[in-house]
Parts: structure tokens; C-alpha cells; sequence
């Protein structure tokens, strides 16, 4: 199989030569994408907090919303 190395900007003339529904398809996969990459950051970004939370004798299952507000304002300004 042939590698084929193309820059952003020759990818994105060629994403824009293709017919509105291709041009679609590669919309979609690529916010597929954009979504699974973003559940994956809130994920360890909540795990990560969870693991701050346990830190300061903290649960964070039984915090309510505003409490975890608090908390992580209270983390930005440490």
C-alpha cells in the first residue's frame, strides 16, 4: 500500500472539491471524533477532580451541584 502525504491545507481543498454529501460524511465523522475526544477529557478531567475531592476528605457523589461549584472555585484560586 502507497503512503500518501498531504498537508491541512491541500486536505482541506480537497474536502471542499467533493459533492455537498461527501462533504457532509467527512463533517460527521470528524464530529464523531470531536465528540468522543471530548467525553473522554470531561471523564478524566471528573475523575480527576472525584481524586482532589477524596484528597480533602471530600465525596464528591454526595456533594450537590452548588458544592461542587464551590469546590473547584475553590481549587481556580489555591
Amino acid at each position: 500500500m502507497v503512503t500518501l502525504t498531504l498537508s491541512d491545507q491541500q486536505i482541506v481543498d480537497l474536502v471542499k472539491q467533493l459533492p455537498p454529501m461527501a462533504k457532509q460524511t467527512v463533517l460527521d465523522v470528524l464530529l464523531a471524533e470531536r465528540e468522543a475526544w471530548w467525553d473522554m477529557t470531561l471523564a478524566k478531567g471528573e475523575e480527576k477532580l472525584r481524586k482532589l475531592a477524596r484528597q480533602r476528605g471530600l465525596d464528591w457523589n454526595k456533594m450537590s451541584e452548588d458544592e461542587r461549584d464551590n469546590f473547584i472555585d475553590d481549587l481556580l484560586h489555591e
